[in-house]
């Protein structure tokens, strides 16, 4: 059974940074893209960022790019996200998910994700 565990959010003030991880486990990591998606309070779902199973492929959203890293580490089957330069509008709940999900719909996504890890950005 897939698991995917997300941790490293917090509070932090604009201009701050902050690393989040996904620890997965019940299906085979390396084989997969992993995909960070966000949720902001009252609003839908936003994919974030996306990266091959070799980690030599990676995506960002243009709300993100040049401030957002993502990463991975295969033989510890983790998932990273580095943000810096943080601003209120990264104020989400952020969950990473198996697979490429720049266009999974609203339902599967609410209906597959995780606990999630709340990221709050201060003006």
């Amino acid at each position: 059974q897939v698991q995917l565990v997300e941790s490293g959010g917090g509070l932090v003030q604009s201009g701050g940074s902050l690393r989040l991880s996904c620890a997965a486990s019940g299906f085979f990591f390396s084989s997969y893209y992993m995909t960070w998606v966000r949720q902001a309070p009252g609003k839908g779902f936003e994919w974030v960022s996306v990266i091959s199973p070799s980690g030599s492929g990676t995506y960002y959203a243009d709300s993100v790019k040049g401030r957002f890293t993502i990463s991975r580490d295969n033989a510890g089957n983790t998932l990273y996200l580095q943000m810096n330069s943080l601003k209120p509008e990264d104020t989400a709940l952020y969950y990473c998910f198996q697979g490429d999900r720049r266009v999974s719909s609203d339902y599967y996504l609410r209906n597959n994700r995780g606990q999630g890890t709340q990221v709050t950005v201060s003006s």
